[in-house]
């Protein structure tokens, strides 16, 4: 199974972009992986947060294919257990073209990119900062292969 990452926005500080660096380094021993960064918006102050998101997700948009199974990272989403999480990627193996994962910017989607999606997951109950879903949504892609692979990195 092909994976793609796309990110809303540069990675900023050195110990996230590090640390999400290392897990995208050890989760290509499993699959392949790209990851598409979409470049920060000059934002002014006359744009309000609807244009913002209107913006980033045209930009979004124009990332995808129509065979892409795009999947948001969104706090609405359906929420899992990293063995769960685990058997989530499993089952999304055979799809025809690619899985996409999207990491929003700091306001989420538009309404376009909530139309185009196929399913949408949750991190956690908590609200973390679009940078930090960045590190923590690799972990766990990390963390799903092992369990996959019956390596002992995740501990019950």
């Amino acid at each position: 199974m092909k994976l793609t990452l796309i990110l809303t926005g540069k990675t900023k500080s050195g110990y996230l972009l590090e640390g999400v660096d290392d897990y995208l380094k050890r989760i290509r021993r499993y699959a392949p992986l790209s990851v598409e960064t979409i470049p920060d918006l000059k934002v002014s102050r006359k744009m309000n947060t609807e244009e913002v998101k209107k913006q980033e997700g045209k930009q979004i948009l124009q990332r995808l294919k129509p065979a892409d199974h795009v999947i948001l990272l969104d706090e609405r989403g359906k929420r899992f257990s990293s063995e769960a999480f685990a058997l989530y990627l499993q089952g999304l193996e055979g799809r025809t073209g690619q899985t996409v994962f999207v990491v929003g910017g700091a306001y989420g989607f538009s309404e376009e990119v909530y139309d185009r999606c196929d399913q949408k997951i949750s991190l956690s109950d908590m609200t973390f900062s679009h940078q930090m879903v960045r590190l923590v949504f690799s972990e766990q892609l990390y963390r799903a292969y092992t369990i996959l692979n019956g390596e002992p990195y995740h501990h019950k």
